[in-house]
């Protein structure tokens, strides 16, 4: 998905009240940014609840949840819930799919990941499409003559898959828009991520150019640098020791990573915070001031990423995070 700049985008977690949601969205398109994704995480709020919210207060932003499963929500629901978005929006919806995590804590298991994947988005497709030839896969099917009851507002919105892995990778280089690796700040990964693409590119003569990397993570920019990184050290340090284990670029001691999850185990996440070194935590976070946090976001960008995602909790505040990020980051990534 080719764009005449990268788009700048924000990541919000839902749990939040509706007026928090139509209050942020508000500011965030005002501000500038270009695209409001909504996390769907375990026992959090349906990310399609604030996204409906943020959809009838904007005019211009994409919105889009990152990332829906097909384990836990069936892909005609998934093709239900993205036709409802764009149809809010005017046609500014994107969806997002991955394989979904800790799906083991209640009792869902994760078998065939990328064959799921791409069942459920052919039969994502084939219903916003109107394409109802059926289809019989290893793991869902539909019906000869099963489709939409309604008209969708287009009949193929932007697919972007959420992925660290290169199987999940190539199939996004086969059928997506746009991959985002999220829980990372790391201009590396971004060249690693576009060799797996690749892959499935090259597999089906398509240009690798075509699917967008999207960087995301947690974020929290303040004026007071030394404080924000404070506050995203306990924010990162419950997922470093899982996400550092995915990223080849990186070589950790052993040591830290042990220290790391001795912390976590006893629940100090503060004292697990506080061992994460500086440079290891740009790595994971977009973190400090706003000069510090736009110098991370640019380092991204120029390793050719075509979004960056500015996470939760974004400051000391969301609100607060969310207007220093529009009126003293964005500017300088522009």
């Amino acid at each position: 998905m080719r764009r005449d700049r990268p788009e700048i985008g924000l990541g919000f977690q839902s749990d939040k009240t509706a007026e928090e949601y139509a209050e942020l969205a508000r500011a965030a398109e005002a501000a500038g940014f270009d695209v409001l994704s909504v996390f769907s995480d375990l026992m959090y709020q349906p990310p399609v609840f604030p996204l409906l919210v943020m959809a009838g207060v904007t005019e211009r932003v994409r919105l889009g949840p990152a990332c829906l499963n097909p384990y836990s929500l069936a892909p005609f629901e998934i093709a239900g819930q993205t036709a409802a978005l764009d149809l809010a929006s005017h046609g500014r919806a994107y969806v997002g799919m991955a394989r979904g995590a800790w799906l083991g804590d209640v009792g869902i298991e994760q078998t065939r990941p990328v064959t799921t994947l791409r069942e459920a988005a052919t039969v994502v497709g084939r219903l916003l499409g109107a394409d109802d030839r059926g289809f019989e896969g290893e793991v869902f099917r539909l019906a000869r003559g099963t489709r939409l009851a309604y008209e969708p507002a287009r009949s193929r919105v932007p697919l972007l898959i959420g992925t660290w892995g290169p199987r999940a990778a190539a199939l996004a280089g086969e059928i997506a828009d746009e991959v985002k690796i999220g829980g990372t700040a790391n201009p590396d990964m971004v060249s690693v991520m576009r060799e797996r693409i690749r892959v499935g590119a090259d597999a089906v003569g398509r240009d690798v150019d075509e699917v967008g990397v999207v960087v995301g993570a947690v974020t929290v920019v303040a004026r007071d640098g030394d404080e924000a990184r404070r506050h995203a050290r306990r924010e990162v340090a419950m997922y470093i020791d899982v996400v550092a284990d995915l990223d080849p670029t990186l070589e950790l001691p052993s040591d830290l990573l042990t220290e790391l999850r001795g912390h976590l185990q006893a629940g100090r996440p503060r004292e697990a915070g506080a061992a994460i070194p500086d440079d290891l935590l740009d790595r994971f976070a977009f973190a400090g001031d706003p000069d510090h946090v736009a110098a991370i976001a640019r380092g991204v960008l120029e390793a050719g990423a075509a979004r960056v995602e500015f996470g939760t909790p974004h400051g000391l505040t969301d609100r607060e995070g969310v207007e220093l990020l529009g009126r003293e980051v964005l500017p300088k990534l522009r």
